[in-house]
């Protein structure tokens, strides 16, 4: 089985050595670099092209967000970026997401727990920390008070079905569970999200559940 290839981007040696031992502990994880700082993050994923960064959000020269954005802006879905970070403040949670972040965990997390974000992240599946997920529901309820033509524009190219299962993924479902509420195999349901991607010009699922809060097509309350 080929391992999850992880790049690990934090300011503090310590961190990076820590992260590093716990994730190279794992089966199918192998840490393969280290860098400093945002433009060292930046720089090392394009040499590297890892499954993985794990990303600090606040660090010298580039910051976390920045070297997310761009690294998702070089190397598009080839490279998943997990943002890890000791804050857990609405700004960092919804910024890291809009600059094509695939995750967001804090830095408090377990051992088991981070090799599971590794793991899931690396799988092209969404995952948020259950401690920043009611602020980010808040954040985007602030921001949703009237969403943009433009992106509903974009909205009514998906089929009826499409933005059924769009408006299951913002709410946090897996394929698994998609495929159980809509009674279809969990085969029909990944076809349906490669194209939900694909029209809508999406990086992943993380984004896909951005788009539909953006876009007023899930409101908070639905949750």
């Amino acid at each position: 089985m080929t391992s999850i290839r992880v790049l690990i981007a934090d300011d503090q040696v310590m961190v990076r050595q820590g992260f590093t031992v716990l994730l190279n502990a794992e089966p199918g994880i192998e840490v393969v670099g280290q860098a400093a700082d945002g433009l060292d993050a930046v720089a090392r994923a394009a040499e590297l092209t890892p499954d993985v960064v794990l990303m600090d959000v606040r660090m010298p020269r580039l910051g976390g967000i920045e070297a997310t954005r761009r690294i998702a802006a070089q190397l598009g879905t080839a490279v998943k970026v997990l943002v890890l970070t000791t804050f857990d403040l609405d700004d960092y949670v919804y910024e890291a997401l809009r600059a094509g972040a695939s995750g967001f965990l804090l830095k408090d997390a377990s051992a088991a727990e981070l090799a599971h974000a590794v793991r899931v992240v690396a799988a092209g599946d969404a995952l948020l920390a259950p401690t920043v997920t009611k602020r980010l529901i808040a954040e985007f309820s602030r921001m949703s008070g009237a969403s943009r033509p433009p992106l509903m524009e974009r909205v009514g190219d998906l089929t009826e079905r499409e933005t059924e299962v769009l408006a299951l993924i913002a709410q946090g479902l897996s394929n698994a569970e998609i495929s159980a509420r809509l009674v279809v195999a969990e085969q029909t349901v990944k076809t349906h999200v490669s194209r939900i991607l694909l029209k809508l010009g999406l990086r992943d699922r993380t984004q896909a559940a951005v788009f539909a809060y953006e876009t007023g097509l899930v409101r908070p309350s639905g949750y």
